[in-house]
């Protein structure tokens, strides 16, 4: 049985492109019962993110399955067949079980070390098997792709130091004031960095947003998003001295705040500090309001500086998990092996034990004064002795195919030829 993924993601298609070729959950288990009632394929699993639309399959037939998963995704989302062939890409085998690996490490993500694919990955495994797409191939696959994706994460520092400049902007915020519940956010404007800004802070406990807008409308429609305040730049000295972070996004041309404004607000809250966050291009905070007492001023550019350093962070420890995914590739690859062994296996110990079986129900009419108990006895010791006898042999046979033997192969012969078992179909 052979592996493969078809799929396209953020390396191979703009946005527009992805959009039409993602699915729903109802879409994706329709899609997996076409495949499955074509024949083409014996096993499927759809992952579907908003950055990447993929569908793993267990096929004898490569050619054929290309083919029918195409198909599939082109009947089950907007995306044409053209559009598609424009974009996709096709692995097999060891290259589509290391695609399935780096996928469920985030190393195929676009942001390095993002958290949320290992859940995307676990529930599209989940739902291939809700809908009885999956077999021992992907169950697997999957499987190792999970243990490798955690193996990476907990072993390498992949995740480590934040990836936007929401996210930086949080933790500069939070490395000047200890405690962030209980505190007041001001933005100053409308835009939608400081927007993301503002809400990542929600999210974390501060106590109040307040924004302040040329118009007081849209002040207002930003602010209830927060379930905070809107006003007017009117009403901006008065803010500014309960605020304990601020942050700027606006289109003005110069700044808007300076020493003049913010050194009378300082004033009237001594020992309290203030984080200014000026998210404007041109910047909306002059860079002298970092000489007040108590402000911690940054600029885009800080954030961004951050953002990348912690970005090249993660790429250098993405190197070391390149080498995770490899070993796991190297044992998916021995399993796959393994399997070639399996049906000698089965097939001898369902021989063994048909010959126990038999001499057993031969026997059984000399064993009249034989006890429950006793029967039991001579049940539990024939099955172990064929069990210790087949236990050396079978062991031997599954690791030289694992291993890639090159005797393997007239081993199975040889096991399949003295002990009279059928050669496998095909």
């Amino acid at each position: 049985m052979n592996l493969l993924v078809l799929g396209l993601s953020h390396k191979t298609a703009p946005v527009e492109q992805r959009e039409k070729a993602s699915l729903s959950e109802k879409e994706a288990r329709a899609l997996l019962r076409d495949l499955l009632a074509s024949g083409a394929v014996s096993e499927a699993v759809a992952l579907f993110t908003c950055n990447r639309t993929e569908v793993y399959a267990a096929a004898a037939d490569l050619v054929a399955a290309e083919e029918a998963v195409s198909a599939a995704i082109v009947e089950h989302s907007r995306i044409s067949l053209e559009e598609l062939a424009c974009a996709r890409y096709v692995l097999r085998d060891e290259r589509a079980a290391a695609q399935l690996f780096r996928v469920a490490s985030s190393l195929d993500s676009m942001v390095v070390g993002e958290s949320e694919i290992q859940g995307q990955v676990r529930a599209a495994w989940e739902l291939g098997a809700q809908e009885c797409a999956t077999g021992p191939i992907l169950n697997q696959l999957f499987r190792q792709a999970l243990e490798v994706g955690k193996s990476v994460r907990t072993q390498t520092h992949i995740g480590a130091g934040s990836s936007s400049v929401p996210a930086v902007a949080l933790d500069l915020a939070e490395d000047v004031l200890s405690d962030l519940p209980g505190r007041r956010v001001l933005v100053i404007g409308a835009g939608r960095m400081a927007e993301a800004t503002a809400q990542a802070l929600v999210q974390h406990g501060v106590h109040e947003v307040v924004v302040a807008n040329r118009t007081v409308s849209t002040a207002r429609e930003l602010a209830g998003r927060f379930g905070g305040r809107g006003v007017g730049f009117d009403r901006l000295p008065d803010e500014l001295v309960g605020a304990d972070i601020v942050i700027s996004s606006t289109d003005a041309p110069h700044p808007i705040l300076g020493p003049d404004e913010l050194g009378p607000a300082m004033a009237g809250r001594p020992g309290r500090p203030m984080v200014i966050v000026d998210i404007s291009v041109p910047r909306d905070v002059e860079a002298s309001v970092a000489d007040l007492p108590g402000v911690a001023l940054f600029d885009i550019d800080d954030l961004e500086r951050v953002v990348e350093a912690n970005l090249n962070g993660r790429r250098l420890e993405a190197e070391r998990g390149e080498g995770f995914v490899l070993g796991a590739v190297q044992g998916f690859s021995a399993w796959r092996r393994g399997l070639s062994a399996a049906p000698a296996i089965t097939s001898l110990r369902e021989r063994a034990e048909s010959i126990r079986q038999g001499e057993l129900a031969r026997l059984d009419g000399q064993w009249e004064g034989l006890s429950d108990a006793d029967r039991r006895r001579v049940e539990a010791l024939t099955k172990g002795i064929v069990n210790k006898l087949l236990h050396e042999p079978t062991v031997r046979v599954r690791a030289a195919a694992e291993d890639g033997d090159g005797d393997a192969l007239r081993h199975l012969e040889s096991l399949r030829h003295l002990f009279g078992l059928e050669a496998p179909a095909g």
